[in-house]
C-alpha cells in the first residue's frame, strides 16, 4: 500500500504543511498539488465542491506525492466512507463535540473489528495498492475537528478516543464560540489558552494537533507545537494575487476589489 507520508512526518516530529482547496476544479487541484505541499484538503463542507468533483480532484492530486485529505460536510458515515473509497488518505470531520461523536467518526473510518466501515474501496485500491484493505486502518487518518467551547469542555475524552490520529482546530469557529469575531488568529487570552490546552491534550494522548490558518500565522502555530498546519487556501490566494497585480498597474481601478475572504 502507498504509505501515508503524513504519518511518517508526524512520527519524526516534523510539521506537515498543507493547502486548502475550495474551488471545484480538478485543474486547480492539480496546480496546487504540484507546488510541494505535504497535504491538500478538499473542502466539501464550506467549499463549493460536490462528490463527483471531489473524486476528480483526488485523481488530480494523485499525480503528485501530496497526501489527499477531504473535509466532509458533516459527521455522517455515508459520506466519510465514500470519501475514503474515492482515495482520501485522511478525513477531517467538522464540529466534533463529544467522545461519542469522535467514536462515530472513527467507526466510519475503520474496517472491522476496529470500526464499521463497509467494504468497497472502489478507487482507493487503485490509488493505494491491492493490499489496501488489510492496511487501511493503519494508514488512513481520522481527524475530528475541535472548534467549539463544548469540545473544549470534553477535550480529553475526545482526544483520548481510540483510533483518532489527529485533531484539527478551526480558529474562526473556535473564536466565535468564545464570543470573538471570526479569524485565524486572536490576541484574546481565551483563544490562545484554548490552543495551548489543545496542544497539551494532544501530547498527553499522542495525537497530532492540527490547525487551519495561513502563511502569516503558520510559523507561530508550528512554534506552538502544531504538526498539521494549513499555509495557503486557493480562493484567498487567487483573490490576493489578482488584487495585488491590479493595484500595481491601476491602483485607482482596484478600489472596488473584494479583497480576501
Amino acid at each position: 500500500m502507498r504509505e501515508n507520508r503524513l504519518k511518517r512526518l508526524w512520527q519524526e516530529g516534523q510539521p506537515a504543511l498543507g493547502g486548502w482547496l475550495t474551488i471545484p476544479s480538478s485543474f486547480s487541484a492539480e496546480v496546487m498539488a504540484h507546488q510541494g505541499f505535504d497535504w491538500l484538503c478538499i473542502d466539501m463542507q464550506h467549499g463549493l465542491i460536490d462528490y463527483e468533483c471531489a473524486l476528480q480532484m483526488l485523481q488530480a492530486i494523485s499525480t503528485t506525492p501530496a497526501v489527499p485529505v477531504v473535509r466532509v460536510p458533516w459527521n455522517e458515515p455515508g459520506i466519510i466512507m465514500k470519501a475514503l473509497d474515492a482515495g482520501a488518505y485522511g478525513v477531517i470531520v467538522p464540529m466534533v463535540n463529544s467522545a461519542a461523536e469522535a467514536q462515530a467518526a472513527v467507526s466510519a473510518c475503520r474496517y472491522p473489528p476496529q470500526g464499521a466501515r463497509s467494504f468497497g474501496p472502489m478507487r482507493a485500491a487503485y490509488y493505494a495498492g491491492s493490499d489496501y484493505v488489510p492496511r487501511a486502518n493503519d494508514e488512513v487518518c481520522c481527524i475530528p475537528m475541535v472548534e467549539t467551547t463544548a469540545a473544549l469542555e470534553r477535550l480529553d475524552e475526545i482526544v483520548s478516543t481510540p483510533g483518532i490520529d489527529a485533531v484539527y482546530v478551526g480558529p474562526s469557529d473556535l473564536s466565535m464560540s468564545l464570543g470573538l469575531p471570526p479569524g485565524s488568529d486572536q490576541e484574546a487570552p481565551a483563544f490562545n489558552e484554548a490552543l495551548e490546552r489543545i496542544v497539551e491534550a494532544c501530547r498527553r494522548h499522542r495525537v497530532v494537533p492540527g490547525i487551519a490558518g495561513n502563511a502569516a500565522v503558520a510559523p507561530r502555530r508550528i512554534e506552538q507545537g502544531f504538526l498539521m498546519v494549513e499555509v495557503f487556501q486557493d480562493t484567498r490566494g487567487l483573490a490576493r494575487g489578482a488584487l495585488q497585480d491590479l493595484r500595481k498597474v491601476r491602483p485607482e481601478g482596484a478600489e472596488g476589489g473584494q479583497g480576501v475572504y
